[in-house]
């Protein structure tokens, strides 16, 4: 194994046992280089790819941040939106809104997202940021028939509080669907994956309580920042 590799596994699992904990700095490059025996320039593609991984942040001036690894935990059966989540697992994140447009659905969007062709649809496109790692692309698609407005601000804070509050549509449910997808070109422009070649996808059409159809969510998360939850019973 390549040395800045071994560095890198070194560091990463002293980080993991707590030898550097959430919040504290790693050794300089300079120290770490002296206790290695190897030059800067490996220890530098060390704190690289633990920096990709979201394990450290490292900043001109400020060293090498260790960061908290918190976990998303997301209840599988239940219809929560982000922010919602955010405040009740009381989690650093921000959202960046990439985009908000307008799009007509065609044969590939409908077998995707449930909505009929020609059906027009606001297609919002966010970035969920945890304690400064890109760790979840969002892709909206939402009536333009049922939500008639749909601006920046409105996806940067909450659109469920928006159509609640505001438009007055009552929210009832959705189906969702899991699966391991391998990563896209999109995904590494607005996920820092690291090493990973995985992604987790959740999709789900969601429902008013007339059963009609508002939204299609893909979302896209990194590995491991996100852990999902359910509650099962068996039924006798």
């Amino acid at each position: 194994m390549k040395k800045y590799k071994t560095i890198y596994h070194q560091l990463k699992d002293a980080i993991k046992s707590g030898v550097y904990t959430a919040g504290s700095h790693l050794p300089t490059e300079h120290q770490l280089a002296s206790q290695f025996q190897v030059s800067r320039e490996t220890v530098r593609k060390a704190l690289s790819i633990l920096s990709k991984e979201g394990i450290i942040s490292k900043k001109k001036g400020s060293g090498s941040l260790v960061l908290r690894q918190e976990q998303f935990n997301f209840p599988v059966s239940e219809l929560t939106s982000y922010q919602e989540l955010v405040r009740a697992q009381g989690i650093q994140s921000q959202t960046r809104v990439i985009t908000v447009d307008k799009v007509i659905i065609d044969t590939e969007l409908a077998l995707l997202t449930g909505f009929h062709i020609n059906d027009r649809v606001w297609r919002v496109i966010r970035q969920r940021i945890v304690d400064d790692v890109a760790a979840v692309l969002d892709i909206d698609y939402l009536s333009l028939t049922l939500i008639p407005d749909m601006t920046k601000t409105i996806a940067e804070q909450s659109i469920y509080a928006y159509l609640e509050n505001d438009l007055k549509l009552s929210i009832d449910s959705a189906y969702k669907e899991i699966t391991i997808d391998n990563i896209t070109e999109t995904d590494k422009l607005f996920i820092d994956l690291g090493t990973d070649k995985h992604v987790v996808r959740v999709q789900s059409k969601v429902y008013l309580d007339n059963k009609t159809q508002f939204q299609f969510t893909e979302s896209r998360h990194k590995l491991d920042k996100f852990k999902f939850s359910d509650y099962a019973i068996r039924h006798h």
